[in-house]
């Protein structure tokens, strides 16, 4: 039995409202939704985000917490989206364009092994690390073991 695919909601803390809706609604592109004075929604591609304003604690940092996959250390904890290869391939393009730090730069890992993928990651304004790939056929792709 095929299963629908359902948005998800994910909430995360952020220490600025004003630098989250840079990040995520001007450099990611990700439509702005409803807000307080303490919270802002994002559609990211189809999925709800929520950035809460939160004192974050001292030295929170996701780079600091990192487990190796396929010789390179991916930061734990992380979130993301699976996208389609072009839509990865135009985000990678314009985040490059933009300057942007990475984490671990736009490349495929796994290649020529199942679960091939094309991934990157960085982090927002307030440290959450965020990973994106994108694989040939997601349907295949995405659990292969």
């Amino acid at each position: 039995m095929k299963q629908k695919l359902a948005p998800f909601h994910l909430a995360i803390p952020v220490h600025d409202l004003a630098k989250a809706r840079a990040f995520y609604s001007g450099l990611l592109n990700c439509p702005e939704g409803r807000s307080a004075a303490r919270w802002v929604d994002f559609n990211l591609y189809g999925h709800q985000l929520v950035c809460h304003l939160t004192p974050l604690e001292p030295g929170r940092d996701a780079a600091k917490h990192l487990n190796p996959v396929d010789n390179h250390d991916v930061p734990v904890p992380h979130f993301g989206v699976v996208l389609d290869r072009v839509t990865w391939d135009a985000l990678a393009r314009r985040l490059q364009d933009a300057g942007v730090k990475f984490l671990i730069e736009p490349h495929v890992r796994f290649r020529g092994l199942a679960g091939e993928q094309a991934t990157m990651f960085l982090l927002d304004p307030s440290g959450n690390a965020l990973e994106f790939k994108a694989f040939d056929d997601v349907a295949s792709g995405l659990f292969a073991t």
